[in-house]
């Protein structure tokens, strides 16, 4: 596939902090592409330096086979960035808004500020001010304006957060009609299942470093089991149900006395016995959960924490 972006050794300090540590990856042409990890991982300053914001210490960003730093115009001309609400002129209403930023473009690009609003569903509020819009509005509201010169790449930066399940896949629906325009996305998260339902491939960030990068499928096969098990129970298993945990092609965590977690590598069957025993000597079971493994189990296994989507 063809690269949109191509990013190589890069990094970035602050005062002596590494926020981006030698990290490389590819975006190609017209996916979904991803950047998943926690608060402080480096995802910012990675898009900052993508649009050209921030200078990297050392390292290569290619856009469209240019560099970011020798040809930011050219580039800049052909991307669209997501701006936080905040950027915006207070007194202007969205229908101003958009017409001011296109006029910053040559008219050969400059999409119709009406049928953006259109198309993130403000048109009633067109007259309103950024200020006066819902949490889930503005960040419609935000992405249209990344429209604005008909870009060939957008890029957003976590733009789910602080919102509510209702507006979040809002928000999911018009990303994922972007993409289907033939637009190239790079976007930030750190929402597991946003990144499932979106990207086509992720790049795993941690403590300024890259840890994975592939498809969300081929991120979850690395992992050595297949099912994530949950078990409560109202008082602690005995040593034979142990035992019988143990003898299962399965890892063993216990989180406390009444609450184990089991991995397994395999089919669920092999709960059977366990189950049963469990029921035989009277133990209640309070809660049982089976799901097959998720990037949060790859997250943990990668790094080691877990993941907090708050």
């Amino acid at each position: 596939m063809d690269e949109a972006i191509r990013v190589e050794s890069l990094t970035k300090s602050y005062r002596g902090f590494t926020a981006v540590d030698d990290i490389s990856f590819n975006v190609n042409r017209g996916e979904i592409f991803g950047i998943l990890g926690p608060n402080g991982a480096g995802k910012t300053t990675t898009l900052e330096i993508l649009e050209g914001i921030q200078k990297p210490d050392s390292g290569i960003v290619d856009i469209f086979n240019l560099s970011i730093h020798k040809n930011s115009r050219q580039i800049k001309s052909r991307i669209g960035v997501q701006l936080q609400s905040s950027a915006y002129y207070e007194y202007l209403n969205l229908l101003e808004v958009l017409s001011l930023l296109a006029s910053f473009y040559p008219s050969s690009v400059r999409s119709d500020p009406k049928l953006l609003l259109d198309k993130v569903d403000l048109v009633s509020q067109s007259t309103q001010r950024v200020n006066t819009l819902s949490g889930g509005e503005k960040q419609r509201f935000t992405i249209a304006a990344s429209l604005i010169n008909t870009p060939e790449i957008i890029i957003l930066d976590e733009p789910t957060t602080g919102l509510d399940p209702r507006a979040r896949r809002n928000i999911w629906k018009l990303i994922q009609e972007i993409h289907n325009a033939g637009i190239t996305v790079i976007m930030t998260t750190h929402y597991m299942e946003e990144a499932e339902e979106l990207c086509q491939r992720l790049a795993i960030m941690d403590k300024g470093k890259l840890v994975a990068v592939d498809t969300p499928a081929k991120l979850r096969g690395t992992l050595e089991y297949k099912y994530s098990v949950k078990i409560i129970v109202d008082s602690p298993l005995k040593q034979e149900q142990l035992n019988s945990l143990h003898s299962l092609d399965a890892l063993i965590e216990m989180k406390s006395e009444n609450t184990y977690i089991i991995k397994l590598k395999h089919d669920t069957k092999s709960l059977d016995k366990l189950l049963n025993d469990i029921v035989q000597d009277e133990i209640s079971l309070v809660h049982l959960e089976i799901a097959p493994v998720t990037l949060e189990d790859v997250f943990l296994e990668l790094t080691g924490n877990e993941l907090q989507e708050n």
